[in-house]
């Protein structure tokens, strides 16, 4: 399990140091990925400017064909499209998934925002079914609320 206050701990303190939001991002990757066996694919994917289509930006684990996912396709764009975290115990069951690979299990995508505003979200696979409790969502939304202050100061 993901210690989500080290995590956020560090992230301010990288802030503070001067560090950007896409090296905040690249760095709660990577942590997030390391931090649980049961986490095969950890990405963030960005919402584009015109609010229609999410970018991927950085991930670990295997490559995807999905560097660009149209809001309301796949768990990602439904996430976006109905503005709610989406954890999905079995892929198979959602209608519209959009498969990454055939050893996907379960899926999880926790929404960076702050406010109303959507910037993006983590979107974690597992080969495991039912891979997410209701605590990984709520640290990872710690860290995501955390890197939504950064994206939302550089946005200003």
């Amino acid at each position: 399990m993901i210690d989500a206050r080290a995590v956020v701990t560090e992230i301010q303190e990288m802030r503070e140091e001067g560090y950007l939001s896409d090296a905040l991002i690249r760095y709660a990757v990577r942590t997030l990925y390391d931090s649980g066996d049961d986490y095969d694919w950890v990405g963030v994917y960005l919402l584009n400017d015109d609010r229609l289509e999410l970018w991927l930006h950085n991930y670990v684990g295997a490559p995807t064909e999905h560097a660009k996912i149209a809001v309301g396709e796949g768990v990602c764009g439904t996430a976006i499209a109905h503005g709610a975290n989406q954890n999905v115990p079995d892929v198979s069951e959602f209608d519209g998934y959009l498969s990454c690979s055939e050893h996907v299990k379960s899926e999880l995508v926790v929404l960076i925002r702050a406010g109303s505003e959507i910037y993006g979200q983590f979107d974690i696979d597992s080969h495991q079914p039912d891979a997410f409790a209701n605590q990984d969502e709520v640290a990872i939304q710690m860290i995501a609320d955390k890197l939504a202050e950064q994206i939302a100061h550089e946005r200003r």
